[in-house]
């Protein structure tokens, strides 16, 4: 590292440190918020506390894993499991939750630590600009009488100021460490503990692959009542408009004649139906023009003028493309029946191991996955491929979703 480097490594520790006197003085003020609720569970009172008094201070805790991700340069990812339920229950995951022991002795610490790191890392690197510049002061016909508890009485004394000045300059040069330290010990704190990433990810994807095993058993019980109700029954009908046309043939070759029309009808409609059933499982365009241009067709055929940015974007896995297809078809048809948009957007980015679909418009905003509006099946979909689903759509819009499907292309 060179010396430039260097000094901007100090400068970069000094800012951090001074940061933590202010978040020290922020965390012994939440200790003193938690403690007495705390204290008041011994009895049983704070206990409906404990859930709205833990989450005041996390916004303060967040702020730190910012500042620990930036001094580290390593992500610190919020580890605080979700809350739901009665309020007994919610009182219970937040007691049982590791995190929120962790995040206490994090205030503890940094609230009895952090303002005196920061005091003493100020005052070192103050001491030794000012020291250094001891000789100067001397010269002033107003010198200043004391300068970081040197007394200047005389030239010898100012002169002596220099080599205790660069000695404070050796230890505000090991800042960057004590910086360090402390961010790594706020990280190993405030970051999940361990084993716990590991064992809310197994949850994750346990309850993922419920909910695909449960979409899919919805979708095959889709598909034979479809078969069944449509297909199946008509049919039927085609057998016995069939029998009756071959009853009545010699006696009616009219009526006949006409079973058999009705029959060529029925059959024709069977077709149709039967070939709607396999087009909601595969449709045959992404087979014919591949996802881009399944997605452009869905695009032309949307009544909301859609802008298209899916170029770039080669084969994928067929099961991959088939959601994808399934996710634009149904934003789209949600965009049209509720959104009230003028202008919509659709893209397709496929990166090295996943795919990345994008949907906005212009509408009135407000979406909600839990509205039955058909974003709870788009969840569903991006979840049985363990992927992921973000919706911005405040009051008033504009509205995106955002969909990453892994495909390990």
């Amino acid at each position: 590292m060179t010396v430039k480097e260097r000094f901007g490594a100090v400068e970069r520790a000094v800012g951090y440190l001074a940061g933590s006197g202010g978040t020290s003085v922020a965390a012994a003020c939440s200790v003193g918020l938690l403690l007495p609720v705390f204290a008041l569970c011994v009895v049983g009172v704070g206990l409906p506390l404990v859930p709205s008094a833990t989450r005041a201070v996390r916004p303060l805790l967040e702020v730190e894993r910012r500042r620990v991700s930036a001094a580290l340069d390593v992500p610190v990812p919020t580890p605080y499991r979700a809350l739901a339920g009665t309020s007994r229950q919610r009182v219970r995951a937040v007691l049982a939750d590791p995190a929120t022991w962790r995040d206490l002795a994090w205030l503890v610490l940094h609230g009895a630590t952090g303002f005196l790191i920061a005091v003493v890392a100020l005052g070192v690197v103050v001491s030794a600009v000012a020291l250094v510049l001891a000789p100067a002061y001397w010269w002033l016909p107003t010198h200043p009488a004391e300068v970081s508890g040197l007394r200047l009485d005389s030239w010898p004394a100012a002169l002596a100021g220099v080599p205790l000045g660069i000695a404070y300059g050796l230890v505000a040069w090991q800042l960057p460490h004590v910086a360090r330290a402390q961010a790594a010990v706020a990280r190993r704190l405030l970051a999940p503990a361990a084993g716990v990433v590991l064992g809310d990810r197994v949850a994750e994807l346990t309850a993922s692959r419920a909910a695909a095993l449960e979409a899919h058993g919805a979708e095959l019980r889709r598909i034979e009542r479809d078969l069944h109700d449509g297909t199946q029954a008509r049919i039927a009908a085609v057998i016995m408009q069939l029998g009756i046309a071959e009853s009545v043939h010699d006696e009616d070759p009219a009526a006949a004649m006409s079973l058999l029309r009705k029959a060529q009808d029925t059959a024709t409609d069977a077709l149709a139906e039967l070939r709607d059933v396999l087009r909601a499982v595969y449709p045959p365009v992404l087979s014919d023009r591949g996802l881009a241009g399944a997605v452009t067709a869905l695009a032309a055929r949307c009544p909301v003028p859609c802008a298209l940015d899916v170029d770039g974007v080669g084969r994928q896995p067929a099961a991959v493309e088939a959601a994808a297809y399934f996710v634009v078809a149904e934003a789209l048809t949600n965009i049209t029946k509720h959104s009230r948009a003028e202008h919509a957007t659709v893209g397709l980015r496929s990166t090295a191991d996943s795919l990345v679909i994008t949907i906005g418009d212009d509408g009135r905003g407000g979406a909600d996955p839990g509205s039955g509006s058909g974003l709870a099946g788009i969840r569903r979909r991006a979840e049985a491929f363990d992927g992921s689903l973000v919706l911005v759509s405040p009051p008033g819009g504009p509205t995106e979703l955002r969909v990453e499907l892994p495909c390990g292309s």
